[in-house]
């Protein structure tokens, strides 16, 4: 684990491991949006600062280290550091891991795809996004997967207003992935997000009209498919955090915290000058252009 300076406000979990197991409130306070304004912000900026230097040869635990920094440099608390004895600052997740890959000595290969997960804790609050790259000269089917994904997310996320269900989200994003010839992974979901990292609140990725919650304004949460080439069946590996496909095809990620509006809703995960990681690097091929073309 990479060490986190003292003067940095920590979560409730960053010595023990252990998150607490309170209850947690659905809907924010608008003192707490404001934080998770930041919150969002910082995690953003951090996701840019990684994938400028995603390339070919690069491994991903340099990508840790840069996005560790650059979320310590601000005064934030790499969220994932030590959740639940997570050993790193962020996942990086190859090919056909699916989530929760564990940043290691592993080089990034041409033609290699790499979701990278990043969450911010600063001001009492946490803020999740993630995003899939292409590394070097990436093959086309892996290609339209990503492009696909990021299509599935907006099209969950186009969805959020006051009075939506949260089955509606799922309904959105299978209309965009299914129809493709890919699976969506059911066993992980969005979640709620605030002051806890992962609050009750589920945001399933596919549609079940069980999952009625009523969308009000003020409630924050994940939107990030989970979106396969094959099956949606999957293993975990012994370290008890890596999840890969079960037919060893590859799989794609792309993640947004939203908030609820009185009218709609918003993107908490956003830089504060330029795009965000999806749209900056999308179509890009990694490794092939200089890092600063991500400026």
């Amino acid at each position: 684990m990479r060490s986190v300076p003292a003067r940095i406000p920590r979560p409730d979990y960053a010595a023990s491991g252990v998150p607490s197991d309170r209850g947690a409130r659905a809907v924010r306070t608008p003192d707490e949006i404001e934080a998770m304004r930041v919150a969002g912000r910082v995690a953003a900026e951090a996701l840019v600062e990684v994938g400028r230097h995603v390339r070919p040869g690069i491994t991903t635990d340099e990508l840790d280290a840069i996005g560790h920094q650059a979320m310590v440099d601000v005064g934030a608390y790499p969220s994932t550091l030590n959740y639940r004895g997570y050993p790193k600052s962020l996942c990086s997740s190859v090919n056909e891991v699916i989530c929760h890959g564990i940043p290691d000595s592993r080089r990034l290969q041409d033609g290699d795809i790499v979701n990278l997960d990043v969450t911010a804790y600063i001001e009492g609050v946490h803020g999740d996004t993630s995003a899939t790259f292409l590394v070097g000269d990436v093959d086309e089917h892996s290609a339209r997967l990503v492009q696909v994904t990021r299509a599935a997310m907006h099209a969950g996320i186009d969805v959020v207003r006051p009075g939506a269900r949260v089955h509606e989200i799922g309904r959105a994003i299978e209309s965009v992935a299914l129809p493709e010839g890919y699976s969506i992974v059911r066993e992980f979901i969005g979640h709620g997000i605030g002051d806890q990292f992962h609050t009750s609140l589920q945001i399933p990725h596919y549609h079940d009209p069980r999952h009625d919650t009523v969308l009000v304004p003020g409630m924050t949460f994940t939107i990030e498919p989970m979106v396969n080439l094959g099956s949606a069946a999957l293993e975990m590996w012994d370290d008890d955090w890596t999840v890969v496909t079960r037919d060893l095809q590859r799989s794609a990620q792309f993640e947004h915290t939203v908030l609820v509006t009185d009218d709609g809703h918003e993107l908490l995960t956003v830089p504060a000058v330029g795009p965000p990681a999806e749209e900056r690097f999308a179509g890009i091929r990694l490794g092939t252009e200089p890092v600063a073309s991500g400026d």
